[in-house]
């Protein structure tokens, strides 16, 4: 069975990083539930998959082996996916236990407090995986954070740099004036702060850092699309919907309108049928394509190499033509 990677110590897509060595393993072991999209039981549909074996701590990387449920129908889909490779990517679902804003911690691109002690309450299959897009953490009493760009999330704070005291060459001079405006140029607006999930007065660094990890999930998003539109427009040129050399026109059509459009596209369209079946089915559904069948008036008239095949295929024809040969009624047949 595969092992995979649950977490590490990379900065996350929430900004956040979370110290290995202080994750608690302990209820998790007792109850090692194994979940897909981390989906749990009150939503539709949403039951475990099967559970993690071999969980360990290895370095910063928290490793395991999921093991799928045989009995569950939609689990054994999953597993099918996993072991070939289709999905490759598992998440830990942790409650915050402790978090630090030290800044000794912090890695560079981290916005928000490391989490330095949490509790491993579910592992999950996940489609989209990996620290900086997978992850999911659970704040106080099991509420799980939102973390999207203008959410609060107390649980889980963004990192306040302070503003350095003024050195002796910036502090004003003798009937000077100090001037608190920032420069409109390099300042952001609160609004613009608030999209990125930054609060009022961040610094250029966290919004650098933000503005990065925006640019991360785009690109990762994108790459994504392309794939899946890629796989799409090879499936219908190996299922002759379309053929090689539309292939490139097809993917820029995915781009635009998406792999799904694309997908949706793709089922009303019939296979193609190649020239030479064409031919073939046009001969044999042609006016008198076929020979008429052939009409006996009594059994002696039948050549002896069809009379097994009318004995055995028409048996009401031989027993027709045998009346009619001996003039009584033909025997029941046998095989």
């Amino acid at each position: 069975m595969k092992e995979v990677i649950i977490s590490t110590e990379a900065v996350n897509s929430y900004g956040s990083r979370v110290l290995t060595a202080g994750i608690d393993l302990s209820q998790y072991e007792r109850n090692p539930v194994l979940l897909w999209m981390h989906r749990r039981s009150w939503e539709p549909g949403a039951m475990p998959i099967g559970k993690v074996e071999n969980l360990r701590i290895e370095g910063d990387k928290l490793i395991g082996t999921p093991v799928f449920d045989q009995n569950d129908d939609f689990a054994k889909r999953i597993e099918s996916k996993w072991e070939n490779g289709y999905l490759r990517m598992a998440s830990a679902g942790l409650e915050t236990v402790e978090t630090s804003p030290d800044p000794a911690l912090v890695l560079p691109g981290q916005t928000r407090v490391t989490v330095t002690r949490s509790k491993l309450v579910e592992v999950s299959i996940v489609d989209i995986g990996g620290n900086d897009e997978a992850l999911q953490l659970y704040g106080q009493e099991g509420k799980l954070l939102k973390l999207a760009a203008g959410e609060d999330a107390p649980a889980l704070p963004l990192l306040r740099l302070s503003n350095p005291e003024p050195t002796p060459e910036e502090e004003p001079g003798e009937g000077e004036e100090i001037n608190n405006n920032q420069n409109p140029t390099t300042a952001m607006n609160k609004e613009q702060l608030t999209l990125l999930g930054l609060p009022d007065g961040a610094s250029d660094e966290q919004a650098t850092a933000a503005l990065q990890l925006m640019k991360t999930r785009a690109d990762r998003a994108e790459s994504l699309q392309l794939a899946a539109v890629t796989q799409c427009v090879d499936q219908a040129i190996a299922e002759r919907k379309i053929l090689a050399a539309q292939r490139d026109h097809y993917i820029q059509l995915g781009k635009a309108a998406g792999a799904d459009m694309l997908a949706a596209t793709f089922k009303t369209m019939p296979a193609q049928t190649k020239p030479t079946e064409t031919l073939r089915l046009s001969k044999e559904s042609a006016p008198g394509s076929g020979e008429a069948p052939k009409s006996y008036a009594k059994l002696s008239e039948v050549p002896r190499e069809e009379l097994l095949a009318l004995r055995k295929e028409q048996p009401a024809e031989y027993m027709r033509l045998y009346k009619a040969e001996y003039g009584c009624d033909c025997p029941p047949l046998s095989e």
